[in-house]
């Protein structure tokens, strides 16, 4: 699918300014075009990401660990990739890991050979890793689960994260005790000490915690000398791809908006930024060479795990989503509670985000629903409110308002274009991108490839 990529303006540049050479916003060189997720993930992400793909030179994932969970379909293979970017099944493009991911080597390399068995060829040739991205050590996913047992003991409800030890790593690398892909390379004596004290401390911490300390660090050993010809300078490979010959760049996001650090529902969230921000902090690119910026929502609503849900359907409704959509997450393998569709935490991540188009998916799980409602804003007290509330305590209280839809009632699965759809999932379709002020560019009707019906 060829696809139009904003590199205008630009002017081959393999290295920086010299001292007191003026640059002019002209020579920003090539822009990158970021996939996000519009609601609380697994929007399908992973199928607009690879759609994109085949037609990118750099595919790049800025942030989260293995915590993430995209399926891609080709060809009637299911792949399922977490750390690996989903730009690895094109053959002709590069994968990277950037600085702002933090990568449990065991799981990494796990997940390449499980690919490879489904027919994933040669991808270590083709993925790069930034020197600069942090550790996720086996005693962090360990860590995770005794966070998760004390919350639960302590306040009686826990966050419900993937225990993938992802947010014990962000706090290394806050706390500045964490230790990195570049560390690992270097000196091992002194990567080792390092590795040590760190084990100290958490034991420190949570006396519970057994580790195997030389065990551990003979395996990293191992996996260092695995991943070294794939680790790069990624600020350096960055620059050189956004400056050189004109090229596709393109940004994977993990998780998304509503799981954001600082803007998602707190606390019940991930430790990093999902949102356009993090492509700029994960990869070391400037905020000036962000192109297009798409954003991914189902037709309806999806969140794992525990917090507010304003829309969620706990009734036969939410259960037909559930069992059509199989919304079963990809990671943790839990069940996903679904309700309709809430553009008001949509029009949130757009105000974040600064969607220039959207990818709604997975319309034609919604082919037998008799009446579709959609929640278009907020009350508190019978008041309408025009933001979306920081405050968990507040969006628990909140009164949905709902515009009704009748369904269509038509399978929707064979469309491939816009006329192929009855005139009432058009009639949605049109209310969603006026409400939300962002054109729909993809609407998907299924979980592969070709299911990706392509607006404009």
């Amino acid at each position: 699918m060829s696809l139009t990529w904003s590199a205008k303006d630009h002017k081959s540049m393999t290295q920086p300014a010299a001292t007191g050479q003026k640059r002019s916003r002209n020579d920003i060189g090539n822009k990158v075009a970021v996939v996000l997720g519009a609601q609380w993930g697994d929007e399908g992400k992973g199928k607009v990401v690879d759609l994109l793909a085949t037609d990118a030179d750099v595919v790049c994932r800025c942030q989260g660990g293995n915590n993430a969970g995209h399926t891609v379909v080709v060809d009637g293979k299911e792949y399922d990739f977490h750390l690996l970017p989903s730009g690895i099944i094109n053959s002709k493009s590069i994968s990277l890991i950037g600085n702002g991911v933090v990568i449990h080597l065991p799981g990494l390399f796990e997940e390449g050979d499980k690919n490879e068995k489904k027919g994933l060829k040669g991808w270590e040739k083709r993925l790069i890793v930034s020197d600069r991205a942090h550790l996720v050590f086996d005693f962090h996913q360990v860590v995770d689960g005794l966070q998760e047992t004390e919350r639960q003991a302590q306040e009686g409800k826990n966050i419900g994260t993937t225990k993938k030890g992802i947010g014990p790593a962000y706090s290394s690398k806050a706390a500045r005790t964490g230790l990195r892909v570049c560390d690992l390379l270097g000196d091992f004596k002194d990567f080792s000490m390092r590795f040590k004290n760190l084990v100290r401390q958490y034991q420190a911490m949570y006396p519970a915690l057994t580790v195997d300390v030389e065990d551990q660090l003979k395996k990293l050993k191992e996996y260092s000398e695995r991943l070294r010809p794939m680790v790069r300078d990624g600020v350096y490979y960055m620059y050189e791809a956004l400056h050189g010959s004109p090229k596709k760049i393109l940004v994977e996001g993990a998780n998304a908006a509503l799981l954001d650090i600082d803007f998602g529902t707190y606390p019940f969230v991930t430790s990093s930024n999902c949102t356009v921000g993090g492509a700029c902090t994960g990869l070391g690119i400037p905020p000036l060479n962000i192109g297009d910026v798409f954003g991914v929502s189902k037709a309806y609503t999806t969140r794992v795990g525990i917090g507010a849900f304003p829309t969620e359907q706990l009734n036969a409704i939410g259960e037909l989503l559930q069992t059509r959509g199989h919304e079963v997450g990809v990671t943790t393998g839990r069940k996903r509670r679904c309700g309709w569709l809430d553009l008001v935490i949509v029009r949130y991540a757009h105000m974040i985000n600064g969607f220039t188009s959207i990818a709604l998916t997975k319309l034609d799980i919604l082919d037998v629903v008799d009446e579709i409602k959609v929640g278009v804003a907020y009350k508190v007290n019978g008041k309408r409110i025009p933001h979306f509330p920081a405050n968990m305590d507040v969006l628990h209280k909140v009164e949905v308002e709902y515009e009704t839809f009748p369904g269509w009632k038509t399978d929707t699965s064979a469309a491939r274009k816009w006329n192929d759809l009855p005139a009432k999932a058009q009639n949605y379709i049109h209310f969603i991108e006026n409400h939300i002020g962002v054109p729909i560019k993809w609407v998907g009707v299924g979980k592969s490839r070709e299911c990706m019906i392509q607006m404009f």
